[in-house]
């Protein structure tokens, strides 16, 4: 669409749900044309695709309102743009064969003392990423092998660990634990684009942004290897360097009979630049081991020698037994007295398997949890209660959440009683006159039939034993989102183990669809709860007051509120447009286009 034909909209005026229906329309047809081979059509799509106005009205609103580094800049300075220029930025956007370099940023690593690097590109090249994502996502999704997990639409950590569940659940295994040194910042640019194998145009921008250097302080320097961490494509980019790593494990293993019983393949599981094989073999293992060393070097990459190991689930190996993955401990332990007779097999005697799997947060983890919450209260060693049970209670749900899904119970309770006395000598400290008994009065409450750390007022301090234990459904296969199973993609969003209670129940009670556009919520969008009437008389946060809402749509939202309730402070009438329109049951106020069912 040239510029004149544009239509003429305000940023806040654009007919989003259009927009992303025509964009994934083109993106299921992407994807279904390079799951049949078609490379022609992928090619056509995509043009297509990164032409059209709609895709670029997408890719500048998931890079300047979607993203959490919205406010970061680049080397130019430009941050948080206004509605007037996000409308420049698509009529100006395309994808250059020249872009401007990467400014560095450091971060640290959880649980070390070391940094990692980030290039954070200048907001147009996010824009022109974002643009390609849309393009290249869909088409390698198709292609993707099924035990890749890592920087995936409707993949997560809590899949891989469940395939490693499945693979050693009725049998002991060898494992190779393996980590690759520096992955993202040693990729051989040559091989990555050979191996992208895309039309030229893209081809060339995406070399342009592995070749465009990075500004470290007021130093540039070139980038001869590696993909910017920081880039929008650049997880995509390192998914699509690493695609051939199980084919070329496998293939050296296949299927074959030997008397009664079948040689099996090892399992490959891999999730961005860590991953594990899986085989009753240690010969198998070993040889796997030197198989991904010789395909990794075609890709410029290497085996971390201090992170990559050979050990066994059930017996020691070199010393150790299980591994870590994930965060995640991955043990078997021997049946005895204090373990269940589970039997593996089938048929009328099945067999007992002697051992159980076990998976459950790992020292290290419970180690960074402890730390952290006790950094906190440290930091809050003359802050009132209220203050300190409102900064510990998001780190204790986000942690207990990403566990909830293994054998963690007596993990959260251990960790809940490191923070009881935490949170004594916390109390203690600040009443150092006063006995235990009162010190305890004061801080501690008895009103549910259960001490409980919180305030007169009812803020109370969230426990990691309250996290409910719910085992994870592996997703089926190499299913994508882009498939349009919407069913299939809804129910899995709101049974995720990282959602909190809250975000679950209005995800089911609004049937997985953003209650003012009426799009179904998919992976990657950002979600916000909502009050649907901002200041009600006494039940302002009541759940039936709540919704929730994409993050551009609460944006919208929060803006016509505001705008009504300045005019009702005027005497004035503002009407609302049909987007934002919602209806509150509990407090009788509807209003005329409620799209929350």
């Amino acid at each position: 669409m040239s510029v004149a034909a544009m239509p003429a909209y305000e940023w806040k005026d654009i007919p989003w749900r259009d927009i992303e229906r025509n964009v994934f329309k083109l993106q299921k047809r992407i994807y279904q044309a390079s799951g049949r081979g078609d490379v022609k059509a992928v090619h056509r799509l995509q043009r297509l695709l990164m032409k059209s106005w709609s895709s670029r009205c997408l890719a500048v609103r998931r890079v300047t309102q979607d993203n959490q580094g919205k406010k970061t800049a680049g080397v130019d300075g430009v941050k948080s743009l206004a509605p007037s220029e996000r409308l420049a930025l698509v009529r100006d956007l395309h994808l250059a064969q020249k872009t401007k370099p990467t400014r560095r940023v450091w971060i640290p690593k959880p649980g070390t003392t070391e940094k990692r690097p980030l290039g954070i590109p200048t907001m147009a090249d996010r824009a022109a990423q974002a643009l390609a994502k849309l393009a290249l996502e869909p088409e390698w999704e198709a292609k993707f092998e099924p035990n890749s997990y890592g920087f995936r639409p409707g993949r997560s950590c809590h899949d891989a660990v469940a395939a490693i569940f499945l693979s050693i659940s009725h049998k002991s295994k060898y494992v190779l634990d393996a980590d690759i040194a520096k992955c993202f910042d040693r990729i051989n640019h040559q091989a990555l684009l050979d191996k992208l194998s895309t039309f030229p145009t893209l081809r060339k921008a995406v070399k342009a942004w592995l070749k465009a250097g990075v500004v470290d302080g007021s130093e540039l320097f070139p980038t001869e290897e590696g993909t910017p961490q920081g880039g929008v494509i650049s997880p995509l980019l390192a998914n699509v360097a690493l695609h051939g790593l199980e084919t070329a494990i496998l293939s050296a293993f296949p299927l074959r009979r030997e008397g009664d019983h079948v040689r099996r393949r090892p399992h490959v599981i891999r999730y961005a630049d860590d991953f594990v094989v899986l085989h009753p073999d240690l010969t198998v293992i070993e040889k796997a081991r030197l198989l991904a060393g010789e395909w990794l070097a075609g890709m410029g990459l290497e085996l971390k020698p201090s992170k990559t190991r050979i050990t066994h689930t059930l017996e020691k190996h070199d010393g150790n037994v299980g591994f870590d993955f994930l965060g995640f401990s991955v043990r078997q332990y021997p049946e005895g007295k204090t373990h269940s007779g589970r039997r593996g097999g089938r048929g009328l005697q099945p067999a007992l398997l002697g051992f159980k799997t076990v998976i459950k947060p790992s020292k290290e983890a419970i180690h960074r949890q402890s730390l952290a919450i006790q950094q906190i209260v440290r930091k809050h060693k003359s802050a009132p209660q209220a203050a300190l049970v409102s900064h510990l209670n998001p780190v204790i749900r986000g942690w207990t959440n990403y566990y909830s899904t293994v054998a963690a119970k007596s993990t959260f309770n251990k960790m809940d009683y490191l923070t009881y006395h935490k949170l004594r000598r916390w109390a203690a400290r600040r009443h150092q006159n006063k006995t235990k008994s009162w010190v305890a009065k004061k801080y501690w409450r008895l009103e549910t039939g259960k001490w409980s750390f919180g305030t007169k007022e009812g803020i109370r301090l969230y426990r990691h034993i309250d996290t409910p234990i719910r085992r994870h459904v592996k997703v089926v296969g190499s299913r994508s989102p882009y498939d349009g199973d919407w069913v299939y993609w809804t129910t899995r969003r709101g049974k995720h183990p990282e959602l909190s209670k809250r975000i679950a129940g209005l995800l089911r009670r609004q049937h997985g669809k953003c209650a003012p556009c009426g799009l179904n919520f998919r992976d990657g969008d950002l979600l916000e709860i909502d009050h649907i009437v901002p200041h009600p008389d006494g039940c302002r946060d009541a759940y039936t007051n709540l919704q929730l809402l994409h993050r551009h749509c609460h944006d919208q939202k929060t803006a016509v509120d505001s705008a009504v309730a300045d005019a009702h402070d005027k005497g004035q009438t503002v009407e609302e447009p049909d987007e934002v329109k919602v209806s509150c049951p509990v407090l009788k106020t509807s209003r005329p286009g409620d799209r929350s069912a």
